[in-house]
């Protein structure tokens, strides 16, 4: 596994970092020898001036016993919103074949909308 940074994390990544920490009740110190990082790290990620290689988050996760999404997420950042929840809820409770339907029109929408970004032009203009 590579060391490079994530240099994406959310700006509230060392405040939840901070509340994980103190919610498990563990020094920086502690935390640091059980994820095996340097105390001065997470001081560092703490204040918002370095942030963790992929490698480092998975040990804080493990050693703060979170998901990775626990640790970089606020509560609801990453599912989708209530009215696209209420969709999917009903859309489990069809058949199998119908999911099927549903499920390869939505990655037709998701590729059209993904290729439409890489080539910079904007959904009204890609659908025409």
């Amino acid at each position: 596994m590579g060391s490079e940074t994530i240099w994406f994390l959310p700006m509230h990544f060392p405040t939840r970092l901070i509340q994980l920490r103190k919610a498990a009740d563990l020094t920086q110190q502690t935390l640091a020898d059980t994820a095996s990082v340097h105390v001065n790290q997470i001081r560092r990620y703490e204040a918002g001036t370095a942030q963790p290689t992929l490698e480092a988050l998975i040990r804080l996760a493990q050693a703060l016993h979170v998901s990775l999404d626990d640790l970089v997420f606020a509560e609801g950042e990453r599912g989708p919103s209530d009215d696209l929840r209420l969709r999917f809820e009903a859309v489990s409770h069809m058949p199998e074949a119908e999911k099927s339907v549903i499920k390869a029109l939505l990655d037709g929408m998701i590729l059209k909308y993904q290729a439409s970004r890489i080539m910079g032009t904007s959904s009204n203009q890609a659908s025409s």
